[in-house]
């Protein structure tokens, strides 16, 4: 329970911009000085918004729990994130200036997030999944393009997350191995092809 409540998916766009910001500073064109403060801003608008708000879902009852066990009670929650993550982009898109693989990085998360929410009308795969494995291949991308970095600690960690999550998910009896691997597939193939595409 505490590695899902500890990695959840609404981490994944903050490790993503440390990832940029710290480990990979040549990735970015973004002034040291300035780093610090939009990496809180995207925390705040990506993860701790999102997450009160479900809080107050849950303690409204908007929703009978915060596992969102059916596909049901996801459509509000997953929704509501959907639009956090649309308007975080819009932001950086059209008021920041920003260097691009910033923005489009921050994209191609909403648009993950937003394919995610519309899957879960019809199946309820694994956030946890859709978004470690979406940050698994983020790294390998940039581990392909940035070569003078070594990313090869960060690629380990995100390995044994995905492994240890997944099997933690699936003790916990919250979700079914294809939902498992469904949302695994969904948050490596779009990360992936997108980056890479816009990359290279």
């Amino acid at each position: 329970m505490v590695l899902t409540v500890v990695f959840q998916p609404l981490i994944v766009p903050s490790i993503v911009i440390v990832l940029l910001f710290y480990v990979i500073p040549e990735s970015t064109s973004v002034p040291k000085e300035a780093r610090w403060s939009l990496l809180l801003l995207i925390m705040v608008t990506t993860l701790l918004i999102p997450m009160l708000s479900v809080i107050g879902m849950r303690m409204t009852t908007l929703i009978p729990s915060m596992h969102m066990i059916t596909k049901r009670e996801r459509i509000v929650p997953f929704s509501m994130v959907s639009l956090f993550y649309l308007i975080t982009s819009c932001f950086f898109y059209f008021k920041l200036n920003v260097d691009s693989l910033l923005v489009y990085t921050l994209i191609v998360i909403t648009a993950c997030v937003m394919a995610l929410t519309i899957i879960s009308l019809f199946w309820r795969i694994s956030a946890h999944m859709t978004g470690l494995a979406g940050l698994l291949a983020i790294i390998i991308v940039l581990g392909l393009k940035f070569t003078t970095i070594s990313l090869l600690y960060p690629l380990i960690a995100s390995v044994l997350l995905c492994g240890t999550v997944s099997s933690a998910r699936l003790y916990l009896d919250a979700h079914k191995p294809s939902e498992v691997l469904g949302g695994f597939v969904l948050g490596f193939a779009v990360c992936f092809i997108s980056l890479y595409y816009f990359l290279f």
